[in-house]
């Protein structure tokens, strides 16, 4: 679980389970036709909807009712229940989890987006996290690096080529986020107080965690890669976990058993 993959996508089996070995990512596109869109709002809670439209541009709008809409039917899917009955509740630290009312609470998800692409990763019983980016340029990458990354990690981006600075620092920003997501922890651990591998072509590890030498050990870190220019980290509480990547279909769903047409009817 060291080694960035390029693994193939595909839709999901009909017979879809998740056992505690089992880590699933979905990957799916927010641009999305206005019948998807419409479907997706209807499933969504009275306080989604009413975040859907505290944002000002509307493609963000749109973004944010497709991609709660399809954490909900991903939900669905591995609970067998309609999406819209699915609630939520929010750490200290902001990360979702299943309300003490939904069913499932053995699931364990997180989720990440960036420029039109979203993945998912679903777990059981197994802490999670998970960060996208699409690779671009950043004109004050060594500033930021210099503010959020670890001593350690500077070193070795600096050492690096100007040809490679870019698809690294991406690799080190999501391998961090995705860490902080998996405990929970949000803005409350600093960055800079652990690292993890980020050269190109390096295999991804957290590498240690200041005040708590057995903590790299709990986890398993794992890069990804969604789409052609995108990088994205996977961090999973534990080893020997068993990745499946699935891409959420663009059509109907009926065939693999994950409906969303599972709902009331939209008026």
């Amino acid at each position: 679980m060291r080694t960035a993959l390029r693994r193939l996508w595909t839709p999901p089996p009909a017979d879809l389970t998740l056992s505690s070995d089992d880590v699933h990512v979905w990957r799916a596109a927010l641009d999305q036709p206005e019948s998807r869109i419409r479907q997706f709002a209807h499933c969504l809670s009275a306080d989604e909807r009413a975040r859907a439209e505290r944002f000002h541009f509307e493609r963000d709008r749109r973004h944010f009712i497709v991609g709660r809409g399809l954490l909900r039917a991903i939900l669905g899917c591995y609970l067998s229940i309609e999406p819209h009955r699915l609630e939520f509740c929010y750490g200290s630290h902001g990360k979702p989890e299943l309300g003490e009312t939904s069913v499932g609470r053995r699931l364990r998800f997180n989720l990440s987006h960036s420029q039109g692409l979203v993945l998912y990763g679903v777990t059981r019983d197994r802490e999670i996290g998970i960060d996208l980016e699409r690779i671009r340029p950043i004109p004050k990458a060594g500033q930021i690096a210099q503010r959020f990354f670890s001593a350690r990690e500077n070193a070795v981006f600096r050492a690096l080529p100007p040809g490679q600075r870019s698809e690294a620092f991406f690799n080190c920003w999501t391998r961090k986020e995705a860490y902080i997501k998996a405990v929970g922890d949000g803005l409350a651990r600093p960055l800079d107080r652990f690292d993890v591998s980020f050269a190109p072509g390096e295999p991804a590890r957290l590498l240690h965690v200041e005040g708590d030498p057995q903590e790299a050990s709990r986890w398993g870190l794992l890069a990804l890669t969604p789409a052609a220019g995108y990088v994205a980290a996977l961090v999973v509480e534990g080893h020997g976990w068993r990745l499946a990547c699935w891409e959420w279909p663009d059509e109907s769903v009926t065939k693999t058993g994950c409906e969303l047409t599972n709902q009331p009817e939209v008026p």
